[in-house]
């Protein structure tokens, strides 16, 4: 069942309504996070609740009600959806007020929780690996470093790129041609063995599921490395894949036409898959390759 809240009402999509006038809108002045659930519980709900205020107060939007709060109005509205397994996005907008850029216009801060039943990609991804490719472009984002904010027109136009090109996503470059992230994911590569992904000081959106597989890769004795990363690096590695909260963990096994190592997907991929899933409860269930 799809459901979405508004300042707290639950409604069915049909009765929802937004004016015209948010900022949100008219802008993507607003500020978002993506929940999923595990056995119908919001993973990491404190934590997507804590980087949502963090990126409102980057962008300097007040949050309406506290975090804690908020996160507790995204688990009744996944409740009352009585999905097996939902994802949530919960946003906030500087709100509604006269036209004009001025932030000040806005009158008080808007509250969205939409709730959806949760999708996950094919088991042939998971089994096969996708192809990315690398995209040169200016996000909203980069203006608010770490805030993850509504507007994402760079990303959607690299997105539609990848999409013509045959490929599952877009690996953003930034003005000196290194990688940052996906479009909606982290990206990591494996070489000789260690795990390596660029550091927050590139420019990425810390990803919750990225932090965990950085915790993961740790405790299993993989040796992780902070660092920027460069498209002759992703051509060089072993494995490469992608991280994010509806994906968890996504192989690539192909970057602008060219294979990544064997071509498939790697050993240290499918070990901190399994770990992670481990982590969240999931050691018992098949993997989603299987």
């Amino acid at each position: 069942m799809r459901l979405v809240s508004i300042d707290g009402t639950i409604l069915e999509p049909s009765e929802a309504r937004v004016s015209v006038y948010d900022r949100g809108f008219l802008y993507g002045d607003s500020v978002f996070e993506t929940i999923r659930t595990y056995g119908g519980v919001p993973f990491a709900l404190p934590e997507h609740m804590a980087r949502l205020a963090r990126s409102a107060e980057r962008v300097a939007i007040t949050m309406p009600i506290p975090p804690t709060a908020f996160g507790e109005e995204v688990a009744r509205a996944v409740e009352r959806a009585t999905n097996p397994e939902s994802y949530a996005r919960a946003m906030v907008t500087r709100g509604a007020g006269p036209v004009g850029l001025d932030p000040g216009l806005a009158e008080r801060p808007l509250r969205v929780v939409l709730v959806e039943p949760l999708q996950l990609p094919p088991a042939a991804h998971y089994r096969d690996g996708v192809a990315v490719i690398t995209v040169r472009t200016e996000r909203a984002a980069d203006a608010a470093h770490g805030a993850k904010v509504g507007n994402y027109l760079g990303s959607l136009l690299a997105l539609r790129a990848a999409r013509e090109a045959g490929a599952h996503e877009a690996l953003v470059l930034d003005s000196s041609g290194r990688v940052v992230e996906g479009t909606t994911s982290n990206v990591f590569l494996v070489r000789r063995s260690e795990l390596v992904t660029p550091p927050e000081e590139a420019g990425i959106l810390p990803g919750i599921t990225r932090a965990r597989l950085l915790d993961i890769a740790a405790a299993e004795g993989v040796v992780v490395r902070l660092e920027p990363v460069t498209p002759t690096d992703l051509a060089a590695a072993e494995e490469v894949f992608l991280s994010s909260s509806i994906r968890e963990v996504l192989p690539v096994v192909r970057i602008d036409g060219r294979p990544v190592g064997g071509g498939v997907p790697g050993p240290t991929t499918r070990a901190l898959h399994a770990a992670f899933r481990r982590r969240v409860g999931l050691g018992s269930a098949p993997m989603p390759w299987e």
